[in-house]
C-alpha cells in the first residue's frame, strides 16, 4: 500500500545527516529541530500557531481538553472514520454523537450535523477523510449559528485545500478553531515513528494547548491546568523538517497517480471511482473505490491472489464497534455509513507509485469479471 523504503532512499543523505545532527546535539526533547519544524509547519498551513505533540490522537485529546467542556457534553463526529476521532471524546467523559456522511466524498454531511445538534452540543469534529477536505463553509456557518467549536481531524489530509465562494483558499487544519494532524509514517507527511501537531489562529487557545501538552505548565514546576505529557521528539522533528521540503512534490505525485487510476477505471462497471468537490484540492492519502453489487470482498481476494494489497477503511461504523454501542443504542442505522462499510476498498497509492507498477495494478483490476 505504501513504499516508505523507496521514499527514504530518495532523501537518504538529507535525512541521515539531519538525524545524526540531532543526536550529536543531544537535545532530544524540544530541541532546535522541533522549534524549526513548528515554524515551517506554520508557514505551510497558514496557521498562526502550531503546537507539536506526540501523535494525532493526543492532538485531538489536547484540543478537546482546551475547550472547557463539561462531563456529558456532546461532540458531533462522522460515523465513518477511524476510532481515534470518537475515542478521545469518550475518554474525556464527553458524548460522541455519530452522524452520517456524504456517500460521494466519504466526509461528514453538514445537513446531518444540524439535525443532531441539541442543547448539549458543544463541538463538531469534521474528519477530512482519505485526503479530501470536508465541506467546511456550511460547517463553519453551523458553528457560528449554534456557537459551537470546530476541531478539524486533519490526520489524513495535510495539504488539502478548500476554496470558499469569495475565492479565499485555506489549507485543512487552518479553517476551524483548531486543527489536529498526525505524522504516522503512512500519512501525507510521515515521520519514522509517532508524531502529531495542533494548529490554531487563536493566541489564547494556542497558549492553553501548549500548556496542556506540557503537563499544564507555562513556567516549569508551576501547573496552571490539568495537562498531559505529549511531545514531538527532536529526532522525529529532524526527519519531518526534511520531508516537509518535499511535501508539495509528494502530494503532486499522489494526485498524478490518482488521475491515472481515475482515467483507467472511470468506465469500469464494477466500482465507483472517488469523487471530489470542485472547490477542494484532494491529497489522496487513500484512493478508495466503492465496489458495486456486493463484490468488494471478492475483488479483494482476487487482487490478493495476484499479490496486490488492498485495505478496507473501515469495515464497521463507529456505532457498531463494541466500545461505542452504548452511545447509539440498538437499531441505530445510518444508510450511507452502512453502505460504505460494506463496499469500500482502497488500492495502493503513494509517492513512489511509478507508471509500470500502476499499470500492472490497473490491468489486474480490469481482469476482474465475476459475471
Amino acid at each position: 500500500m505504501v513504499d516508505l523504503q523507496g521514499q527514504y532512499h530518495k532523501m537518504q543523505n538529507e535525512i541521515d545527516q539531519a538525524v545524526l545532527q540531532s543526536i550529536r546535539n543531544a537535545a532530544f526533547i524540544n530541541g532546535p529541530e522541533v522549534k524549526l519544524f513548528q515554524k515551517k509547519l506554520e508557514d505551510f498551513t497558514g496557521s498562526n500557531y502550531v503546537i507539536p505533540c506526540a501523535n494525532g490522537t493526543d492532538a485531538l485529546q489536547i484540543a478537546l481538553m482546551a475547550l472547557n467542556l463539561s462531563f456529558g457534553d456532546e461532540v458531533i463526529v462522522p460515523a465513518f472514520t477511524y476510532v481515534a476521532t470518537a475515542e478521545v471524546i469518550a475518554l474525556l467523559g464527553l458524548i460522541p454523537v455519530m452522524v452520517d456522511v456524504d456517500a460521494r466524498t466519504f466526509n461528514i454531511d453538514p445537513a446531518q450535523i444540524e439535525k443532531a445538534i441539541t442543547s448539549k452540543t458543544r463541538a463538531i469534529v469534521p474528519v477530512h477523510l482519505f485526503g479530501q477536505c470536508s465541506d467546511m463553509k456550511p460547517i463553519m456557518q453551523l458553528a457560528e449559528k449554534y456557537k459551537l467549536w470546530v476541531i478539524e481531524d486533519n490526520a489524513q489530509s495535510l495539504g488539502s485545500e478548500y476554496t470558499f465562494k469569495n475565492g479565499v483558499t485555506r489549507k485543512t487544519g487552518a479553517i476551524g478553531h483548531i486543527g489536529c494532524t498526525s505524522f504516522f509514517p503512512t500519512k501525507n507527511l510521515g515521520c519514522y515513528g509517532d508524531g502529531g501537531a495542533i494548529t490554531t489562529d487563536n493566541e489564547d487557545l494556542a497558549i492553553k494547548l501548549r500548556m496542556i501538552a506540557n503537563h499544564g505548565q507555562k513556567v516549569k514546576y508551576h501547573h496552571s491546568v490539568i495537562g498531559c505529557n505529549s511531545r514531538l521528539d527532536t529526532v522525529q522533528a529532524s526527519v519531518l523538517n526534511v520531508k516537509l521540503n518535499y511535501l508539495s512534490e509528494h502530494l503532486e505525485a499522489r494526485r498524478k497517480a490518482a488521475n491515472s487510476y481515475t482515467e483507467a477505471l472511470k468506465d469500469w462497471p464494477f466500482a465507483h471511482i472517488p469523487e471530489t468537490n470542485d472547490n477542494v484540492l484532494h491529497t489522496y492519502n487513500q484512493y478508495t473505490l466503492i465496489v458495486k453489487n456486493g463484490y468488494r470482498n471478492e475483488l479483494k481476494a482476487f487482487l490478493a491472489e495476484r499479490e496486490i494489497p488492498t485495505m478496507i477503511y473501515y469495515p464497521l461504523p463507529l456505532y457498531r464497534q463494541e466500545a461505542f454501542k452504548r452511545y447509539a443504542g440498538n437499531g441505530y442505522f445510518l444508510t450511507n455509513t452502512e453502505d460504505l462499510c460494506q463496499s469500500v476498498l482502497s488500492i495502493p497509492i503513494h509517492t513512489e507509485l511509478n507508471e509500470e507498477i500502476q499499470s500492472h495494478i490497473i490491468s489486474k483490476i480490469l481482469e476482474f469479471n465475476p459475471q
